[in-house]
């Protein structure tokens, strides 16, 4: 259950972030847009969409139903590709960090 709480806060955080950056959108794409099959949803979303519309609400929805959590991640790699160069995403790459590091060491739990 720790590592559901840690999660959360991560959550919340990456959240923030993403709205500091004003990278937060105010409504959704288009459905087909959420439904790729394609990882990270790389053909049809940017990949703070991804984050926003497709992570966020599926881990939020494990944390809260005391659901089992991924036993690994590698996020932030992906999030240094697609964001790297970009002013001001420091932050926001070290909390996908930490997300990875309690998914992956928090798998014990």
């Amino acid at each position: 259950m720790k590592q559901h709480v840690g999660v959360a806060d991560q959550l919340l955080a990456i959240e923030a972030e993403l709205r500091k950056l004003d990278l937060w959108q105010s409504s959704p794409p288009p459905a087909t847009a959420l439904a790729s099959c394609e990882p990270f949803c790389i053909d049809t979303l940017d990949f703070t969409q991804w984050i926003q519309f497709i992570l966020l609400p599926r881990l939020k929805e494990m944390v809260e139903t005391g659901t089992e959590l991924p036993a690994n991640s590698g996020i932030a790699p992906m999030a240094e590709q697609a964001l790297g160069g970009m002013e001001g995403v420091d932050p926001l790459i070290e909390r996908l960090w930490e997300l990875d590091r309690l998914l992956t060491e928090g798998a014990g739990d």
